[in-house]
């Protein structure tokens, strides 16, 4: 899968939240339907098969209920890709990213081969399908994350590069694969965010960490070994932090047309002032192999920043397809962010200033983000509301999957004519949203503790910020009583946006039908 990844520690964020977001984009020429979905314990499967790669798993008996985004057809598999589980950990997985020929020369992937010539067949390793389904609801805590999937890569192997991230309240955890087996993962800055455009990302890691404090640095168990008997450090120089981009990731011409150009546009939105990024003297161009993985933003990140940079098609530069600057060349140069065959967005915000029962929210979106709007979920509830979970394979305009389909197709053809209509239906949806969290938030602490009593968690540690232990955290989001305020709130989110979404439509076909080619006006009868 093609998608593009941001990333943003707690300090560098608006309010304090740990924040990842990814864009799903299918493969060129497919469209992908998805809902969000809520998996019970008693839906999660014992026992897993996967249909890519043909590999069965058994799977511990004690899961905890967590969030989805599914595909609709699952003839591919479930491919669950982003969620929150009980425990406020998020996990969105995967980022297909590069590497090279002497890191698969060392670790083959682990591809399935079918049965033939009376040999039977071989199972492949896990992959983007698996990842969620096998690792959200067995972790309480990011990092318990990256090692779950990490030992899941060591045993299994995987038949693709892909890179992972997890996020609690206070953590963010980066995992990239290295070939069929190995892995590095690396803690995310607090005061920094993080650009992924389907290229291996890390350019410094600190092995000595990695394989002694192991606060911000996890590989897998022989990564030294690896490297060493490969040759795999190209470095010219001895340096105090090892490049896994360098060892590890590719620098090819295709990276320069449909990777790096989504990683310098972001960091030019994020950090106009510290680079020149435009022009002949540009210091980051966008064919920049060393656009580093992290930066520190030049101010705190929004949920508004994420959806405009996660939605962006080069606005302000010669690049932009709907633009009027450059040439019909420069136009259709680089790969963009915002692109037309993206499933869905998943903003998924771990908030510690908020008790357990409504710490998380899984912001949404479906089809291309320059023409759609974020809708938050609260993710600890029992079920979502039909309109971002009842989509079918068949185009309908009561679900928002195939709403945002259908208005960006309409709009694409008429961007310069509806523009401004869609970005007042994204502001004043936006608006809504963050109403109604705050009126969630509000009927959270207005609730009667002495239910907080009775399941034995102190009311100071659950309506403050303090840790609590997981199974405290597990048993104060199954709070009933906030369950079904959330749930509330989630419903009316999705009844007001399905009203400005209808709103939208209508005027985006009004202008689409005017515009048509076969149009004749005749004003005489």
């Amino acid at each position: 899968m093609s998608c593009t990844t941001l990333l943003v520690g707690k300090a560098a964020s608006y309010d304090g939240s740990t924040i990842m977001a990814r864009n799903e984009d299918s493969a060129s020429g497919e469209f992908d339907v998805k809902n969000l979905i809520v998996v019970k314990p008693e839906d999660q499967p014992r026992t897993y098969t996967s249909k890519i790669s043909h590999l069965t798993i058994e799977l511990p008996d004690d899961p905890l209920q967590y969030t989805a985004m599914p595909n609709v057809d699952t003839k591919q598999g479930i491919w669950a890709e982003a969620g929150v589980n009980e425990a406020n950990v998020a996990m969105t997985a995967t980022e297909t990213i590069t590497t090279n020929a002497r890191v698969l020369g060392a670790d083959p992937l682990v591809e399935y081969v079918p049965a033939q010539n009376g040999e039977e067949a071989i199972a492949g390793g896990i992959g983007e399908e698996d990842m969620v389904t096998l690792v959200l609801p067995y972790v309480r805590t990011a990092r318990e994350g990256v090692l779950r999937l990490g030992e899941l890569l060591e045993q299994y192997g995987t038949y693709e590069m892909n890179a992972i991230g997890f996020s609690d309240a206070d953590e963010i955890w980066w995992l990239e694969s290295i070939g069929g087996h190995h892995w590095i993962a690396k803690r995310v800055p607090d005061e920094a965010y993080v650009t992924m455009p389907n290229q291996l990302g890390i350019d410094e890691f600190d092995l000595d960490d990695a394989f002694g404090e192991q606060e911000e640095h996890l590989c897998s168990s022989d990564l030294l070994d690896f490297i060493h008997d490969n040759h795999l450090d190209v470095a010219v120089e001895s340096v105090s932090l090892f490049n896994p981009r360098m060892a590890f990731g590719s620098h090819s011409d295709s990276d320069h047309v449909y990777n790096t150009p989504r990683a310098w546009y972001m960091q030019r939105y994020f950090n106009p002032y510290d680079e020149v990024w435009d022009g002949e003297d540009a210091d980051v161009r966008p064919n920049s192999d060393d656009i580093p993985w992290c930066r520190q933003p030049d101010r705190k990140i929004t949920i508004e920043d994420v959806q405009y940079i996660l939605a962006s098609h080069y606005q302000e530069t010669p690049y932009d397809p709907y633009g009027h600057r450059g040439s019909e060349q420069t136009r259709g140069m680089f790969r963009h962010i915002g692109i037309n065959r993206t499933n869905q967005l998943a903003v998924l915000q771990i908030r510690p200033y908020r008790p357990q029962s409504n710490r998380a929210i899984q912001w949404v979106s479906f089809g291309d983000g320059t023409f759609n709007a974020l809708l938050p979920m609260f993710p600890n509830v029992d079920t979502m509301p039909e309109y971002v979970s009842n989509a079918t394979l068949t185009p309908s305009t009561n679900n928002i999957y195939w709403a945002d389909r259908i208005i960006a197709a309409l709009c694409d053809a008429n961007y310069a004519q509806t523009q401004q209509t869609v970005a007042s239906y994204q502001e004043k949806v936006g608006g809504i949203a963050h109403h109604l969290i705050q009126v969630a938030d509000e009927q959270v602490d207005d609730l009667d503790t002495n239910e907080i009593r009775e399941i034995g968690i102190d009311e100071e540690e659950s309506l403050d910020v303090q840790p609590m232990k997981p199974e405290a955290i597990i048993e104060a989001v199954r709070n009933e009583k906030v369950r079904r305020a959330l749930e509330q709130v989630n419903e009316t989110m999705a009844a007001q946006a399905k009203t400005e979404t209808d709103k939208l439509l209508n005027s985006v076909l009004y202008t689409a039908s005017m515009n048509m080619r076969d149009s004749f006006s005749m004003n005489d009868f």
